[in-house]
């Protein structure tokens, strides 16, 4: 198996041509790139090691994300695989890389600039503790978020630094050790660069800063050129410190004539440092986490919100009977799910939000329910909702189980806000008759179940509490991994349409959905068959009815062509079809931004109006991007008259296409994608399941880092409208009910920022790692526009351990071992060391990274926690690591791999030693 390092040595080897440290798209090798590739490294190594722990061989089919996929969960599993999550994963990390430069655009320690070196590390420690304490609470978002950043803040150093120019081939380890100190720094006092009056000065650093291995970085002004004497600048045309003697600059962002063979140096380094930081967060979180983390999990999460009143008992034991079937029924398949949420509700309770990958962990808290209290008033429903769609990871099909009104309709705005956020879907099974009408614009109704559903690409199923088992196919149906939604509607009433849907060769278990009542339909296939809804087994299909749904499953899968289905209702329907394939895609509404290095930011909220809107948009096929070609992307209203409006394409390579809509459609819309798989031949149609629209106002605010338990934290926004100025609400919510204060309230004049100050004090016995989820809404005095920004904020407790657990070999056993590998399987050998974590917090586990043989150890409660290895001698080296409860992260490395008929002598070596002491013996 190879080392991380081989690979990271084959990163060392690879070409250039083009290389930057810009956000996206000037060079092949910019901070979207380097992050790329490091992740797609880092994940192949650990899909590799659990593989192979299982006696497998893990042999993906190509190089792409989709096939790496597919190898690190289908060798023995059965059904498709899509990759979407983890290419989403890859997108939030990457995203918030490049947003760096645009949130934190004029902070020198985000980018190591003027030899704030102290002050970045710091930063990139803040982020690897708070990146640790989230694992372990599983708020995976947040990490994907926190990883983002500080991997931009690290690349940066090897970039804007003299590290390569001091002849450093290896990346700095100190930058991640919070326990090794940062040397040789020049002082403010110091000169650091001659004067270079031209833009060809290839490593202007004085010889003496050269001699001594003193490092420096470049200073950087965007509004004086003022900096201290003889130093270094960043340089480029944004940098006015380059104008100041020194002249010049030290950056490596772009590859120019002076400075190629330096900013590869730097690139590659960068890579290699980008890769042992995601080690460290490997080691710390286990490679089942960190999969996780990254999106890589077999199917979606299944997540249940249940009303526990007292007129519930039906319908929780019907959610309990699906729970059941879903996890005995797909058991060690693909649509396994991964993971199980569940969030009760009751009158005034609701929560807490229960979260476990085990299987007979979710029976077990399910069949805890019991249905007592409340009556048939209103209960807290969206809270429970609120709940579930900030802890369930994004893309979520989110299923709510009540027989009530919304007692908490207030927090309607704030659920519409979270859906649009994280892209879930959520869907209502209602067992009541609902005949109350609305008193007043606050008082809940069943329009507001409906509502969010359809903002969600979900629906409103409202049926008897009889009849409700025969609805929960729908679960069943959504339990995978390779969903995707080819088309969804939604009419008023009082009209007949006829609406076309477009069938693809992969497509498996299309299921067409129908929610309405009074209501017929034809369905006609390509051939021009067909089936109305009276024939409930026809040539199509198997029509089911139950309550205000039909669910029309397909009888075969082959059913490639253009569709159409002939509608008649006098009252609001929705229609929606579904299927299983792994042709999808995922996309995210962004904004460029300007600056020295610009790049796409992604909106927070609703686009803008009266400009042109652009979707950052990735294509996921069979075998990569190049086995697909998309023809047309849409906006689409869902509701009234069909209106499509097409945009203009950017390729910007790897499956990743910009879309710009100089107009979009009035009211609600959602993406529809057109194109062609290569693979097949054949064209197909998807379509996005959330909504979105446009909005006149506009809010920013940027979380910059942690906050302690019993802290204040302190967070700026602005708000502005390019609509009508005067009176705009403000409503901040946060799904912790942690403690907040803020002006309710903002007077705006058109095209003017207002800016504001929210503060939020996490109680002092919060949970280190706790995720918090806030949204910020303004909303005009008349209601007539909205928007929105949803912010992540995570807890930490402030640490003194910054030491890693030690390991000391003691004894090693070898000497049976033959020179004859042919012999090897008939002799076995042993290790034994002991493990410490001196002062520290105390080891919390111990597991085996690189070996085949058995690895056991003494009570982790011990002072000196002994180990010992067992393998047999065909199984040369062993690697096991040590995390202590704070995330600290220590290795044992041993290897008896005999060099020139000798054998490797036994080493002691610290723990901390780091995966390159593999390669580099006595090089810490």
């Amino acid at each position: 198996m190879a080392s991380l390092l081989g690979v990271a040595l084959l990163v060392f080897a690879l070409p250039g041509p083009n290389m930057a440290f810009d956000p996206y798209g000037r060079g092949a090798s910019t901070h979207d790139s380097i992050t790329k590739m490091a992740l797609l490294q880092i994940v192949t190594e650990t899909c590799r090691t659990v593989i192979e722990k299982t006696g497998d061989v893990f042999s993906p089919t190509g190089p792409s994300p989709d096939e790496l996929v597919q190898a690190c969960l289908g060798p023995t599993a059965k059904g498709d695989v899509s990759s979407a999550k983890f290419r989403s994963a890859i997108r939030d990390i990457t995203v918030q890389n490049g947003l760096v430069d645009h949130d934190f655009d004029s902070s020198a320690p985000h980018h190591f600039h003027s030899e704030t070196f102290l002050e970045g590390r710091g930063l990139i420690l803040e982020g690897m503790l708070a990146i640790k304490a989230n694992i372990r609470e599983e708020n995976f978002m947040a990490v994907r978020e926190t990883l983002g950043r500080i991997l931009h803040t690290l690349q940066d150093f090897y970039s804007h630094s003299n590290w390569v120019e001091l002849g450093k081939k290896e990346p700095y380890i100190n930058l991640i050790r919070p326990d090794l100190p940062l040397e040789n720094l020049a002082d403010v006092n110091t000169p650091t660069c001659r004067d270079c009056d031209s833009e060809t000065c290839p490593n202007p650093i004085l010889p003496d800063i050269l001699r001594e291995k003193k490092l420096t970085s470049g200073y950087f002004g965007v509004y004086s050129s003022i900096k201290p004497h003889g130093k270094c600048s960043h340089g480029g045309d944004d940098d006015l410190t380059s104008t100041a003697v020194p002249r010049g600059g030290i950056s490596k962002d772009d590859r120019r004539s002076d400075n190629v063979a330096l900013q590869e140096a730097a690139v590659k380094i960068a890579t290699a440092a980008s890769l042992q930081l995601l080690e460290d967060i490997r080691s710390a979180a286990g490679d089942r986490d960190f999969l996780r983390m990254m999106g890589i999990a077999r199917s979606s999460v299944l997540c249940f919100v249940i009303d526990t009143t007292g007129s519930m008992s039906d319908d929780i034991e019907e959610a309990r009977s699906v729970v059941n079937e879903i996890i005995d029924s797909k058991k060690g398949t693909q649509d396994e799910p991964s993971e199980y949420i569940l969030v009760p509700f009751n009158d005034p309770d609701f929560g807490p939000l229960i979260r476990t990958t085990d299987p007979e962990k979710m029976k077990t808290e399910i069949a805890k329910l019991k249905a007592n209290g409340g009556g048939d008033e209103p209960e807290m429903c969206l809270s429970g909702l609120q709940l579930a769609l900030t802890g369930a990871p994004s893309s979520s099909e989110i299923f709510v189980f009540t027989d009530a009104l919304a007692k908490d309709i207030a927090l309607k705005d704030t659920i519409f806000a979270l859906i649009r956020s994280t892209k879930s879907t959520v869907s209502f099974f209602l067992t009541a008759v609902f005949k109350r009408r609305r008193r007043s614009v606050k008082a809940a109704s069943f329009k507001d179940y409906q509502d969010l559903a359809l903002a969600s690409g979900g629906q409103a199923i409202q049926v008897s509490k009889a009849q409700l088992s025969q609805a929960t196919d729908i679960i069943l149906d959504t339990s995978t991994s390779a969903l995707v939604t080819i088309l969804q509607r939604a009419r008023n009433s009082g009209s007949e349409e006829i609406i076309p849907f477009l069938l693809d060769e992969s497509l498996k278990k299309v299921t067409v959905y129908i929610t309405g009542k009074s209501i017929t339909f034809t369905l006609t296939n390509p051939a021009g068959v067909s089936q109305n809804q009276n024939e409930a087994n026809g040539k199509l299909g198997t029509i089911q009815t139950v309550g205000n749904l039909w669910r029309i499953r397909l009888n075969t899968d082959k059913q490639s062509g253009t569709w159409q289905i002939n509608i008649k209702s006098n009252q609001l329907y929705t229609l929606k079809v579904t299927g299983q394939s792994t042709i999808t895609f995922i996309y995210d509404f962004v904004e460029k931004f300007k600056g020295s290095h610009p790049g796409y930011a992604v909106v927070s909220g609703r686009p803008q109006a009266g400009q042109p809107v652009t979707l950052m948009l990735s294509v996921i096929g069979r075998k990569g991007p190049s086995s697909m070609s998309v023809k047309d992307v849409g906006l689409v209203v869902v509701s009234g008259t069909e209106s499509v409006t097409s945009g203009s394409i950017t390729d910007m390579g790897n499956g990743d296409i910009l879309v710009t809509f100089d107009t979009v459609p009035e009211g609600e819309f959602v993406v529809v994608l057109k194109g062609t798989d290569k693979v097949s031949n054949s064209e197909f149609q998807r379509q996005s399941t959330t909504q979105m629209s446009v909005s006149k106002v506009n809010i920013q605010a940027v979380v910059d880092s942690s906050v302690e338990p019993g802290k204040t934290f302190h967070l700026p926004f602005s708000v502005m409208t390019h609509g009508p100025g005067g009176i705009y609400t403000i409503n901040a919510r946060n799904d912790r009910n942690f403690p907040m204060t803020y002006q309710n309230s903002l007077t705006l004049t058109t095209g003017q920022s207002a800016n504001e100050t929210l503060t939020i004090t996490p109680p002092s016995n919060t949970q280190s790692g706790t995720d918090v989820t806030l949204t910020i809404e303004g909303r005009s005095s008349s209601g007539a526009d909205s928007n929105y920004v949803v912010l992540r904020l995570s807890v930490v407790t402030k640490i003194t351990d910054f030491y890693q657990p030690q390991c000391e070999v003691f004894a090693v056993l070898a000497e049976d071992c033959p020179k004859d590998l042919s012999q090897c399987g008939r002799f076995s050998w042993e290790l034994s060391a002991n493990l410490t974590d001196g002062n520290g917090t105390g080891i919390e586990s111990i597991s085996l990274r690189q070996g085949n043989g058995s690895l056991s150890h003494s009570s982790l409660q011990a002072s000196i926690i002994q180990a010992r290895y067992n393998a047999s001698c065909c199984s040369q080296i062993v690697e096991f690591i040590a995390v202590d409860k704070v995330g600290n992260v220590g290795k044992c490395y041993h290897s008896i791999v005999r060099s020139g008929g000798a054998p490797v002598l036994s080493l002691s070596l610290p723990l901390w030693l780091c995966l390159l002491a593999s390669m580099f013996v006595g090089n810490p």
